[in-house]
């Protein structure tokens, strides 16, 4: 069994072991392998094993990187010597290897173990932090060393095995060295890989480590520290969480409705914009940076794209704007858990030391959706109002269920996550909120279903108090709190809303259509408290000058000398449908743009011409095509393959064993078009049929991927071959045409 190879292996395996396996590595299936063989190829791929390794925790990493300490990439070894590495750290290896087994990381029988030869590769040139193998000092004596000598190797043996050193450049006789560097190498306890660089060899780093040879083994999960919490404590507080981050996406919406900023030269947002997001809203600036980036992925906002592009809100943020919080919430928040990018590097630096400003394509990492569930799925696995308190705690715990994901960002990437959550009302107190399980568990629908549950009722009535302020004591209706944002601005927010009413709000409310007995109206049948007399003489002030100058709309106006013309053109029926109206009597104005007015005279038998502000005649025809500009767009994630696809693609890999195995006659190429020689084939196809054998066809399926099925014919005719796939036992169609080859089987 010493000469197992992983293809044996996996022939040997039961169909349940092989789906397990594609289900945990699924980049093995794609594009589904012909055979075993391709199989074992793409699983034992650096870049297949590095992505394998991501999902490894500490234990089980260990234990791989201890294989490779036997160097069981290279030859197998007996499980008797990985326990014997992990013996003096009282830890089992039957859960690892298990666990590495099913990974196909690892296999043979335990008399004979072996690893992928690319693991060394993937996984680290110093496994366990143990140097290169030296075997002449299997049987190394480090008695005799002096105080920094024993120092040194301490330090090798601790950390990485190499170390930078100028004492590197030329090796003495121990009798002419004067550093502990010099010295071990004088005495071969080191070795010179270059000028400047010394190693630690394997043999004297496990001698350093004595009865800790694989340096320190945590073998199990960091115990998480957490607290128990009311759970409609927590749902209470995320909903308050939700109200606030509905409020802000409206107000950013709002505010770039009438100033869209430009998009920079690198695609994102400059940041004296951002400073102004962060102002008007009255957040910090790493709040308005999260806001920014969740509008432009939920789609609410877009690139406008041009020659100056803007960042525009889009058609689809008037129906969030009239959806209730729930929705609205529930649109932002899968928005986040789906979006490939780090709102938490803006501020920072990149390589280059250039600022990462929001929407910025640095911002962008495939990995984050994926990184980002795992945090709060953590959370999420804890019963309903289990919060955890200490965010380092709880990075260290996932640091030990995969240490080598998230790269040197991952204990930020659970920070940033937590924060976000938070702000987001997935999470509250340090807990996951049941609208955040929901999300998790069940969908964006189902979430915002469970928040309706939690957010509080919508209250109908205010409170105006002396100063002018109205409280609003709760989320308010629809109805009530429109009337609100239309006649007052928000002071502060909070489970309590804070209006500031002044000149310049009720103004606006009256330039909006309503009255001053529409105002009146509304504190006096919406508040709770008597409505000051200040609030009163102020509207009705306002009120009393407002209105006194008039404008309306004007698209283009038509003037004329002669007052006769002006009236000819007034009479004709022409002016109805161009909305001719006299402002003057040698002047009309039209709400309709200056071109279609010109094309609508002209077509009525006059003769007007277009002018500029200066008076000189202008050309206004359209000067080319114009296109719609295209947002951004979102690639879909990759599919998730079904079991009942994964089995499909198991008895596909048994019948490629099959038909590579089988002994097969001389074969005959088929063109693809069937244009030279397709009798000799369809006369080979022809003869199985009538004698019952059986043929191996190779072909090319509907999806262009080639592969081979041994085939007892039944029909040949027709431009297709039907037959019994001896592999699977069912009746299969093949056209003749996407036949390349075939060649009889001799059993």
């Amino acid at each position: 069994m010493s000469g197992t190879t992983l293809a044996d292996w996996l022939r040997a395996q039961d169909d349940k072991v092989l789906v397990a396996l594609l289900r945990a590595r699924p980049d093995l299936a794609t594009p589904p392998p012909a055979d075993t063989s391709v199989l074992a190829t793409r699983l034992g791929s650096r870049s297949s094993v590095a992505r394998a390794c991501e999902d490894l925790d500490s234990l089980a990493l260990t234990a791989l990187e201890a294989l490779l300490v036997l160097d069981a990439d290279r030859a197998p070894v007996p499980i008797s010597a990985l326990r014997a590495l992990f013996k003096p750290h009282r830890v089992t290896v039957a859960r690892p290897v298990a666990l590495l087994r099913s990974r196909g990381l690892l296999w043979g029988p335990d008399s004979a173990l072996r690893v992928p030869a690319s693991a060394r590769d993937a996984v680290s040139p110093f496994p366990c932090g143990l140097g290169r193998s030296a075997p002449s000092l299997a049987d190394v004596d480090l008695s005799g060393l002096d105080e920094g000598e024993s120092r040194v190797l301490a330090a090798l043996a601790t950390g990485r095995p190499t170390g930078q050193t100028k004492d590197a450049a030329h090796v003495v006789s121990l009798e002419r060295a004067t550093s502990p560097i010099q010295k071990l190498l004088a005495r071969g306890l080191l070795v010179r890989r270059d000028q400047s660089t010394v190693e630690l060899p394997r043999e004297v780093g496990l001698a350093v480590r004595g009865d800790r040879p694989l340096g320190d083994v945590v073998a199990e999960e960091p115990a998480l520290r957490t607290q128990a919490l009311d759970p409609g404590r927590v749902d209470g507080t995320g909903a308050g969480a939700v109200l606030e981050l509905v409020r802000h996406v409206e107000g950013l919406v709002g505010s770039w409705s009438q100033e869209p900023p430009a998009v920079l030269r690198s695609g994102g947002l400059g940041v004296r914009e951002l400073r102004r997001v962060a102002k008007d809203l009255d957040v910090t600036e790493e709040r308005a940076a999260l806001l920014v980036e969740l509008a432009v992925a939920a789609g609410l906002v877009g690139d406008s794209a041009g020659l100056e592009p803007e960042w525009v809100p889009t058609a689809q943020a008037d129906p969030w704007l009239a959806a209730g919080p729930e929705q609205r919430w529930a649109v932002l928040a899968q928005a986040w858990l789906e979006l490939g990018r780090l709102p938490g590097l803006v501020g920072g630096r990149d390589d280059r030391d250039r600022p990462l400003n929001p929407l910025a394509p640095e911002l962008a990492r495939a990995a984050a959706p994926k990184d980002r569930r795992r945090v709060l799925e953590a959370l999420a696995e804890l019963e309903p109002g289990t919060a955890v308190p200490d965010v380092a705690g709880l990075a260290a715990t996932l640091a030990w269920r995969a240490p080598r994901r998230g790269g040197r960002l991952r204990d930020e990437l659970v920070r940033w996550t937590v924060e976000e959550g938070t702000a987001l009302g997935v999470l509250a107190l340090g807990a996951a909120t049941g609208a955040g399980r929901a999300l998790l568990g069940e969908g964006a629908a189902a979430a915002a279903k469970r928040l309706a549950d939690a957010l509080p009722d919508p209250v109908d009535h205010v409170l105006v108090q002396a100063d002018l302020t109205v409280v609003a004591p709760g989320r308010l209706e629809p109805e009530l709190a429109g009337e609100m944002a239309l006649v007052a601005d928000v002071e502060s927010a909070g489970h309590a809303t804070v209006y500031r009413v002044d000149e310049r709000t009720v103004r606006r409310a009256l330039d909006s259509g309503r009255t001053a007995d529409d105002l009146h109206e509304l504190f006096r049948s919406r508040s709770r408290t008597p409505v000051p007399q200040s609030l009163t003489y102020l509207v009705d002030d306002t009120a009393r000058k407002h209105g006194r100058l008039r404008g309306g709309p004007a698209g283009s106006f038509l003037r004329c000398d002669d007052p006769v013309l002006v009236a000819e053109v007034l009479a004709h029926p022409a002016s109805d449908a161009l909305e001719l109206r006299r402002i003057a009597p040698t002047v009309l104005v039209s709400p309709l743009p200056l071109a279609e007015v010109l094309a609508g005279l002209r077509g009525a038998g006059f003769a007007p011409v277009a002018e500029d502000a200066g008076g000189q005649v202008v050309d206004l025809r359209a000067g080319g095509r114009r296109i719609t500009g295209r947002g951004r767009r979102k690639s879909p994630p990759p599919p998730t393959a079904s079991p009942e696809q994964l089995a499909e693609l198991v008895r596909q890999l048994r019948a490629g064993d099959r038909a590579a195995t089988t002994t097969a006659g001389a074969r005959v190429t088929v063109p693809g078009n069937l244009g030279s020689g397709p009798s000799v084939t369809l006369a080979v196809l022809q003869q199985a049929a009538r004698e019952g054998g059986e043929v191996l066809v190779d072909f090319v399926d509907g999806h262009g991927t080639a592969a081979s099925r041994v085939i007892k014919p039944q029909v040949v005719g027709g431009g297709v071959l039907e037959g019994v796939d001896v592999g699977y036992g069912e009746v299969r169609r093949f056209p003749l045409h996407r036949i390349t080859s075939v060649a009889i089987v001799h059993k």
